[in-house]
C-alpha cells in the first residue's frame, strides 16, 4: 500500500515506564511542554525538511518547496534531529498521561528512524532511485489533486521544478558505490518517469489559463526532462560500471530499524521461528484447500491453473471498479466495521515512478486536506514494452482469488477504511505519525477475517463443495504466503543469511509465487529491509482480538473491536494493546 501519511515513522519501546503511563492525569507543566515541543517538532523540521510531507498531509504553505537532497543538507537534517532528540528525551514520560506517553514515544521514535536512516542505512549516498522518484513523487503530489485552481497549483510545480536540477547535481555528488540492484531498479523507471514529465504532468494542467504561468513551467519542465535525461545517462554509463555495494542494512540496524519503526524488542531469532511457524500453517492450509478444489490434482497444478484465471489487462481496472460497492457493502450488512464515509476510492493505474515495485497501492489525501479529499487505488498495469510471457505472469498475480483479496486490503475494509478513521484519532501526533505494522497489519489482517466472515460464500452450497469460494481462499493464502515469504527474505537478506537469488528462489518456492513477482518483491526486500511488517501486524491484531474478547466475554462485539481499534490512529499495535486493555502484555 501507499498511505501518504506514513513516512519512515517509528516508536521507542520505554518499558521502564509503562506502568506509570496508566495513570491520569498528568501534570499540566509537563503536558503542556510536550504539545509545544511536537508542535516546534512539526513546524520547524518535519515539514520544512520534508515539505513533500507537507503537501501530502495538506499543509499547502510547503508546495513551493522541495527536499534539500545536497549533503550539506543532510548533515542540516542529522544536527536539528539530534537537537529535537534531547529536547524529547528531556521531558519525562512518567508526568505526561497515557495519551501524551504513546504521542511522546511516537515523535522520539520518528526522530531516532530518521537519524538511523540518515546515518547508517544512507539511502542518499546508496540508491540512485531515492533522487528520481524523490522529485517524481514531489511533482505528482501537486498535481494528483485539485486542492487549488490549476494556476496556482501549476505555479508551485514550476517552483518545485526549478529545484530539481540541483537535485541531480546533488546525486552526482553523493552517491557512492551503489549496490547493482539499486542502479538496475533506477533504470528500470527512468523511462517511465520522462514519460510521466512529457505527457502526464502538462496534461494533468490542461485548465491552466495564464499564459505567462504556463510559459514558465514549459520552461522548468523540459529542463526536468533534460535532467533525467542527463540522470539516466548517467547512472548508465558512470554509476553502472562502479556499482559493487551491498545494500544489506546488517543485523544490528535490522534491529534497531524494527524498534524504532515498530516497536518490535523481541530478538530476531525468534522473530525468524515466529514467521516461518505461520508460513508452515498457510502452506498446510494451501494444501488442504487445494484438495478440496480437486484431491485428484496437486497443490501446483491447482495454483498454475487458478493463476490462468485473471481478466484481461485491458479490463482490469474495470474489473476492481466493479467489485467495491459489493465489498462496501457486505463490510455493512454484516457490521465488520463502521464505514465514516460512502464515497468510493477513484482505481487508476499505478504511477511510474512506483511501478517497479508496487503491484497495488492506496493513495489516501493527507488528514489535513481539507479541499480535495479524493482517495486513488493504485493497479500496476502490465508495460507495452514486455514479453507475451511476463505480461502472463504479471497478470497470474491478478487471478480472480487474488483480485478479491487485493481489493480488501486496499480499499474495504483494509486501507481506505483505515483512512476514513484517521480522523478520529485523538491527537495531531496521532494522525501524522504510526507504523506500518499497524496499518499494513490491519489491511493483511482483513483479507483473511473477511473470508473467516462469510465473504463470497456461495448460499446454501455447504463449503467442501463451493468451489468458488475456496478459490477466493486459495487466493487469500496465496497472498499470506507472499507477505510470510516478504517476512522471511527481507530479514535473511539484510542479515546476511541469504543472497539475492535465493531471496528469489524462496519467494516462488516456498511463497508459491510467479518467477516475474518473486524478482519484483526480492528487489522491493533490497531497500524495504522490514517488510516483514504485513505478516507481524497481522499477527498481533489476531492476539490483540483474541485478548480483548476474553476480556469483554458476552460483551464483545467484532465491529466494537474494530472500530476501537480504528478509533486510535495507527502506532504499534503493543500500544494498542494498552488502550484497549490496560496493561502491557506481550504484542506476539
Amino acid at each position: 500500500m501507499k498511505l501518504p501519511m506514513l513516512g519512515c515513522v517509528g516508536i521507542l519501546t520505554a518499558m521502564a515506564f509503562l506502568g506509570s503511563l496508566a495513570q491520569s492525569p498528568s501534570p499540566a507543566g509537563a503536558g503542556s511542554d510536550f504539545a509545544k515541543l511536537a508542535d516546534r517538532y512539526f513546524d520547524q523540521y518535519y515539514f520544512p525538511f520534508n515539505p513533500t510531507l507537507g503537501t501530502l498531509d495538506g499543509f499547502h504553505q510547503y508546495d513551493s518547496q522541495l527536499e534539500d537532497y545536497s549533503r550539506s543538507g543532510v548533515n542540516r537534517q542529522v544536527a536539528m534531529l539530534k537537537e529535537f532528540e534531547q529536547q524529547v528525551d528531556r521531558i519525562d514520560p512518567a508526568k505526561l498521561s497515557r495519551e501524551q506517553g504513546t504521542d511522546w514515544q511516537l515523535v522520539l521514535g520518528d526522530i531516532r528512524s530518521r537519524l538511523l536512516t540518515l546515518e547508517e542505512i544512507r539511502p542518499w549516498e546508496k540508491n540512485p532511485d531515492y533522487y528520481s522518484s524523490g522529485i517524481t513523487q514531489s511533482i505528482f503530489a501537486i498535481m494528483e489533486r485539485n486542492f487549488a485552481p490549476a494556476d496556482q497549483r501549476l505555479k508551485s510545480v514550476t517552483a518545485r521544478e526549478k529545484l530539481v536540477p540541483a537535485v541531480f547535481d546533488a546525486a552526482r555528488k553523493n552517491l557512492k558505490n551503489p549496490p547493482p540492484v539499486y542502479v538496475d531498479v533506477a533504470l528500470e523507471q527512468l523511462p517511465g518517469m520522462i514519460r510521466f514529465f512529457q505527457n502526464d504532468v502538462p496534461a494533468a494542467f490542461k485548465d491552466a489559463k495564464d499564459a505567462g504561468v504556463l510559459s514558465d513551467f514549459r520552461a522548468a519542465n523540459q529542463k526536468v526532462i533534460d535532467s533525467l535525461g542527463q540522470y539516466q545517462n548517467f547512472v548508465e554509463k558512470e554509476l553502472k560500471p562502479k556499482a559493487h555495494g551491498d545494500f544489506r542494512i546488517g543485523a544490528d540496524n535490522y534491529r534497531k530499524k524494527l524498534l524504532y519503526d515498530e516497536d518490535i524488542d523481541i530478538s530476531l531469532d525468534r522473530l525468524l521461528e515466529t514467521g516461518m511457524a505461520n508460513l508452515r500453517q498457510n502452506q498446510q492450509s494451501f494444501r488442504d484447500v487445494a484438495k478440496q478444489i480437486d484431491a485428484g490434482k496437486t497443490p501446483q497444478q491447482i495454483l498454475e491453473e487458478t493463476g490462468k484465471d485473471h481478466p484481461a489487462p485491458a479490463t482490469l481496472l474495470q474489473t476492481f471498479r466493479d467489485m467495491l460497492g459489493g465489498l462496501r457493502g457486505y463490510v455493512e450488512e454484516h457490521h465488520i466495521v463502521g464505514v465514516p464515509s460512502q464515497v468510493l476510492p477513484i482505481v487508476e493505474e499505478t504511477p511510474p515512478f512506483m511501478r517497479a515495485l508496487t503491484f497495488a497501492s492506496m493513495d489516501t489525501p493527507g488528514p489535513y486536506e481539507m479541499v480535495a479529499k479524493e482517495a486513488y487505488f493504485n493497479v500496476t498495469l502490465p508495460e507495452n514494452s514486455w514479453t507475451p510471457q511476463r505480461i502472463e505472469e504479471h497478470m497470474e498475480g491478478f487471478n480472480r482469488g487474488t483480485l478479491v483479496s487485493t481489493a480488501v486490503h486496499e480499499v474495504y475494509p483494509g486501507h481506505y477504511v483505515q483512512f476514513l478513521w484517521l480522523f478520529s484519532a485523538p491527537t495531531k501526533v496521532r494522525k501524522l505519525l504510526g507504523c506500518n505494522s499497524n496499518a499494513e497489519g490491519w489491511a493483511h489482517y482483513s483479507e483473511q477475517m473477511m473470508l473467516d466472515e462469510g465473504f463470497g460464500r456461495t448460499p446454501g452450497t455447504d463449503l467442501a463443495h463451493d468451489t468458488a469460494f475456496l478459490k477466493l481462499r486459495l487466493g487469500q493464502l496465496q497472498d499470506a504466503l507472499l507477505r510470510n515469504a516478504r517476512y522471511v527474505v527481507g530479514m535473511q537478506m539484510h542479515t546476511g543469511k541469504i543472497a539475492f537469488d535465493q531471496g528469489v528462489e524462496f519467494f516462488q518456492k516456498e511463497g508459491y509465487q510467479t518467477h516475474e513477482n518473486s524478482l519484483r518483491e526480492t528487489k522491493r526486500g533490497t531497500s524495504d529491509p522490514t517488510y516483514l511488517y504485513y505478516t507481524l501486524g497481522k499477527l498481533e491484531i489476531l492476539k490483540l482480538r483474541e485478548d480483548y474478547k476474553r476480556k469483554m466475554g458476552s460483551k464483545f462485539s467484532l465491529e466494537d473491536f474494530h472500530n476501537k481499534f480504528l478509533q486510535q490512529g495507527f502506532p504499534p499495535v503493543k500500544l494498542i494493546r494498552r488502550a484497549m486493555l490496560g496493561d502491557d502484555s506481550p504484542a506476539l
